[in-house]
């Protein structure tokens, strides 16, 4: 099996000719004008013109115990599902922005507090990825992490920034349903629970 370990071209094959914002909040939207190389060609492409989303760098994680069989996920209102055709109170896990020049690490602590209760320790780092490179240039960072886990969920969230937060704590039994009933819609929530999921068979075959 050919695994591709590098990308073709690197970023010295972009020829970005103009950018301009279109609006800037805390999210930003740039006007962005380039031409690339063509696969298998010294040519470029003609100019292409893109609307460009600009978003901090963030980073999750997902919170389990191996003694408890639990895991921990959250629950809020995402302005981007708000027409879903369930609902757009989605199931995450732990996540926030970077602030500044934070590190992933220590955004994940500040969150889990805020958002959960939990303290945590030793972090695993799974991934990082683009969730939409197509449009947005956010890169988010997913973590796993074991800690001891309430007996029960909560509200929590920072009032002062708009956040209501539901805390559940699930069961190990209940991942294969949440893979495959519909009910998770968002990538680091699905990529966590397949780690998770093939982390459990892992320890019981020792």
């Amino acid at each position: 099996m050919n695994i591709i370990k590098r990308a073709t071209y690197n970023s010295d094959e972009v020829d970005v000719l103009s950018r301009e914002y279109l609006f800037r909040g805390f999210i930003q939207v740039e006007k962005v004008s380039l031409k690339h190389r063509l696969f298998q060609q010294s040519e470029y492409t003609s100019v292409i013109h893109r609307e460009l989303v600009q978003r901090p760098e963030a980073a999750g994680v997902l919170i389990y115990n191996d003694h408890q069989q639990k895991f921990a996920l959250i629950e809020q209102f995402r302005i981007g599902a708000m027409d879903d055709q369930d609902s757009p109170w989605q199931l995450e896990v732990i996540a926030g922005v970077l602030d500044g020049d934070e590190s992933p690490e220590s955004c994940i602590r500040r969150e889990s507090l805020e958002e959960s209760g939990c303290e945590l320790q030793d972090l695993q780092h799974l991934f990082s990825f683009y969730p939409s490179a197509g449009a947005c240039a956010e890169l988010f960072h997913l973590y796993s992490a074991e800690a001891v886990l309430p007996e029960q969920g909560g509200i929590f969230g920072v009032a002062d920034e708009g956040e209501n937060i539901q805390l559940h704590i699930l069961d190990y039994a209940d991942i294969r349903n949440l893979l495959t009933n519909g009910r998770l819609r968002n990538a680091p929530v699905i990529m966590a629970l397949q780690w998770l999921e093939q982390h459990i068979k892992t320890i019981r075959n020792v």
